[in-house]
């Protein structure tokens, strides 16, 4: 007579996961895409974080990096930042780094990154979306624009013309 008992909850744990099957995808997609960009993989010296405003924080490994905030480094200063879809950045000293645009679905590997260096240097390895789609990553400077063809460069830029 247990069998009776048991095929209730059966039942249940099969309705379960059949509203989680049906569920899943509409939870997926009420995630948002651009929920950050990415993170601070490492931190030396004098780094700070500046929201659109301007206004600044001292940086710490492992805090979340979004797009349209920018990176400025100190003398003797550094940071290197880790994107959702693995495109590496690393800031020299005095440098002034803002990550404009950051735009990646994990699940479509679309995405764009666009960057703008002020001044200071600038090494980029390119992640998924530099890989899949070159043509949607892009570093401004001063005095240039440089399209991603290749998965790894660097670049400085001085303030001064």
């Amino acid at each position: 007579m247990p069998m009776p008992h048991r095929r209730p909850f059966a039942t249940l744990i099969v309705l379960c996961s059949t509203l989680g099957a049906l569920h899943g995808p509409a939870f997926a997609a009420d995630t948002p895409v651009d929920a950050h960009a990415g993170r601070l993989k490492t931190v030396r010296g004098e780094v700070q974080l500046q929201d659109a405003q301007g206004a600044g924080t001292p940086a710490r490994v492992g805090e979340v990096v979004n797009a349209r905030q920018r990176i400025v480094t100190g003398a003797q200063s550094g940071a290197s930042v880790v994107l959702r879809d693995g495109t590496t950045f690393v800031i020299g000293p005095q440098s002034s780094f803002d990550l404009q645009t950051f735009h990646y679905d994990s699940r479509t590997h679309d995405g764009s990154v666009i960057g703008r260096l002020a001044r200071g240097t600038l090494r980029m390895v390119t992640g998924l979306i530099g890989k899949a789609t070159p043509e949607a990553v892009r570093i401004d400077t001063p005095t240039a624009t440089i399209g991603i063809r290749g998965t790894d460069f660097i670049v400085s830029a001085d303030e001064t013309l």
